[in-house]
């Protein structure tokens, strides 16, 4: 088994603190990664302090891995020692139901999650990418194209497949009117999305101080959203609208301003439940409110492939791992721009 440091929470009120534990021996299909960088998600801080109910302690979170291979297993055929390669939020599914066969792993009922989920090789459970290494059987491990920045592509691990994977599903594309719902770490990946897809684009926020920064990241316009006459101006108009906010709100506010077919698509989780919708906004337009969670490996891919062609990348900032309790205080104060970023260099510091 390979030794490993990375940093745990030990309850759900405890700090993240340094961690020793141990990664399986390599399966004939593994492939084992030294870990760069890894992101830090709002889920992450969602798991840590149990705010979905499912937390199982020590908990190593991080599920935007990046990294370079190590060794590989007697059968993998995919990957050699010295790529770079990336892990997203799952690590395992069954293989064999109907979305794994669709190569839609993400809505299998038996997922393997990167950490924080039953482990069937070690009858633990899983541990994530705040730490210094990870093995991973071949068919979950990516792909990363060498002109990309490797510390900033570390979100789009699950930042970026979170946006990019409604898009594609509703087939966004040049000709259509697009909303934008908060310009966090979602939020600021999808108006990247939006815009080399070809949309106009609108980013809905509370804060006018993210209008240049909107536009800058390829923002057609912005809507302050508590300004009524701003959202009436906007009624009718929108052919898709991708609300990232991770907050309960009022939904019929961004309902009302699509157009007849419209759909309307959560991609935030909230703690508590979002106020019901108003069904007479719904059925009197045939409007629609979906959600959408990562993608598939094989559409991950795809995103990242479409990032390297693209050069889109996250807007982040890094940290060492020894921040990492600030820097969910930071997350919780939306102080960062737009996604923190642990250099794993750090856990050779102390």
């Amino acid at each position: 088994m390979y030794p490993s440091l990375g940093y745990a929470a030990h309850t759900h009120t405890s700090p993240l603190v340094p961690f020793q534990f141990k990664r399986r021996e390599l399966l004939p299909t593994d492939v084992h990664i030294d870990i760069l960088y890894c992101g830090v998600c709002h889920s992450d801080i969602h798991q840590v302090r149990n705010e979905w109910g499912n937390a199982s302690f020590p908990m190593v979170p991080g599920h935007e891995i990046v990294g370079k291979v190590i060794n590989i297993g007697s059968a993998v055929t995919r990957f050699k020692a010295g790529d770079t390669v990336g892990v997203g939020c799952l690590v395992g599914s069954c293989r064999t139901c109907p979305e794994c066969q669709e190569d839609l792993e993400q809505y299998c009922d038996h997922p393997v999650f990167t950490y924080n989920s039953p482990d069937p090789h070690s009858g633990g459970n899983t541990y994530g990418g705040y730490s210094d290494n990870i093995v991973v059987d071949q068919h979950f491990v990516l792909k990363i194209a060498a002109n990309l920045n490797l510390a900033a592509t570390a979100p789009l691990l699950c930042a970026g497949i979170t946006t990019y994977s409604p898009l594609m599903h509703w087939q966004v594309g040049a000709g259509d009117k697009v909303g934008v719902v908060g310009l966090g770490g979602l939020g600021h990946m999808a108006v990247k999305f939006a815009h080399a897809l070809g949309a106009e684009v609108v980013l809905f926020t509370t804060s006018p101080d993210k209008i240049a920064d909107a536009k800058r990241l390829g923002a057609d316009s912005v809507v302050i959203s508590k300004n009524p006459e701003e959202m009436a101006r906007h009624s009718l108009s929108f052919d898709f609208i991708l609300n990232t906010v991770a907050a309960p709100h009022n939904l019929d506010a961004y309902t009302a301003l699509l157009k007849r077919d419209g759909t309307l698509c959560l991609v935030g989780v909230p703690d508590q439940p979002h106020p019901s919708p108003s069904v007479g906004n719904l059925i009197f337009k045939r409007r629609n409110i979906a959600g959408s969670l990562i993608g598939g490996l094989k559409e991950t891919q795809e995103m990242l492939d479409f990032c390297a062609k693209h050069n889109i990348t996250s807007d982040i900032e890094m940290i060492p791992i020894q921040q990492i309790n600030e820097a969910y205080q930071r997350v919780l104060k939306s102080d960062v721009k737009y996604r923190f970023v642990i250099d794993l260099q750090s856990l050779k510091a102390g």
